[in-house]
């Protein structure tokens, strides 16, 4: 991946041995056409892989060994210290980098586990969007605006009439969600499909933002200048030709504000070509 900012485009590539046990085998940091990281697996009967780093001093990189089961590039600001310009630099890439990986939103609703009803909680919202009932409980209360916002979208893409989205406190101290259909008639989600439950899912998920998302927000950027990325695997599972096309363009709207991105893979991206504020890569294994 790259993440572009003060210290300028810097790349990350890492490789990784699934079988049999994942474990990080390779990693390069690189800027401005400088390795300012490399890793290696050199002994596969080793926990470790062998480092190497820029320091433009005494010596012009420096070697050690680290973990095999993490990444080496945010343990960088803990073996470097910044006394030489090439230190400074490999930490300033390697924040930059951190950064941009901390405000990485993965999400793949799971509709098995939106269907139960869950206990309450503290309202952020986890990757497999299992607790999207307790979440909407605090949207709805916190956030009017939004809510109906969401209400909206939701109506768009789930069958029948839907005046509301909201939630209800059982007397064993769980929560469900449910669909009001303004006719005094609600609808539980458990009764919804997979398509529309993921529909719904991902539509809150791009319309909230660090604070509901269960995602480790870098404190150190300021809120106006924080940018967080929803990566959606699979993106249109389960989703009609609408639903898709509805979504996708939510992802845009959002992205226009400034505060959101969404990536998302899919296996056919032909629906989603030349949709404005949508960019299609064509990634070839």
């Amino acid at each position: 991946c790259t993440a572009d900012g003060v210290a300028g485009p810097v790349l990350l590539d890492v490789a990784v041995q699934a079988e049999p046990r994942l474990r990080i085998v390779g990693e390069r940091l690189t800027a401005g056409g400088v390795v300012l990281l490399e890793t290696a697996l050199r002994d596969p009967a080793r926990r470790a892989v062998q480092a190497a780093w820029h320091t433009a001093g005494a010596a012009p990189v420096t070697r050690a060994p680290l973990p095999d089961d993490r990444l080496g590039t945010p343990l960088l600001p803990l073996r470097v210290a910044g006394a030489t310009d090439g230190q400074r630099r490999v930490l300033a890439a390697a924040e930059q980098m951190v950064v941009a990986l901390r405000s990485v939103f993965p999400c793949d609703p799971r509709p098995e586990f939106m269907r139960v009803p869950i206990p309450t909680g503290p309202g952020r919202l986890l990757p497999g969007c299992d607790n999207l009932a307790d979440v909407v409980a605090r949207t709805r209360a916190e956030c009017g605006r939004r809510h109906a916002l969401l209400v909206e979208t939701v109506r768009a893409g789930v069958a029948g009439p839907v005046a509301d989205l909201v939630a209800e406190r059982l007397p064993d101290g769980t929560v469900r969600a449910l669909l009001d259909r303004g006719d005094g008639h609600r609808t539980d989600l458990a009764r919804l499909g997979e398509g529309e439950l993921r529909y719904i899912a991902l539509a809150l998920v791009l319309m909230t933002g660090p604070g509901v998302l269960d995602v480790d927000a870098p404190g150190e950027v300021p809120d106006a200048l924080r940018t967080l990325t929803v990566l959606a695997d699979g993106f249109d599972r389960c989703l009609d030709p609408a639903r898709r096309r509805e979504l996708l363009g939510l992802a845009a709207r959002m992205g226009e504000r400034g505060h959101v991105r969404c990536v998302g893979a899919v296996s056919d991206a032909s629906w989603a070509s030349g949709t404005p504020g949508v960019t299609v890569v064509h990634l070839r294994v």
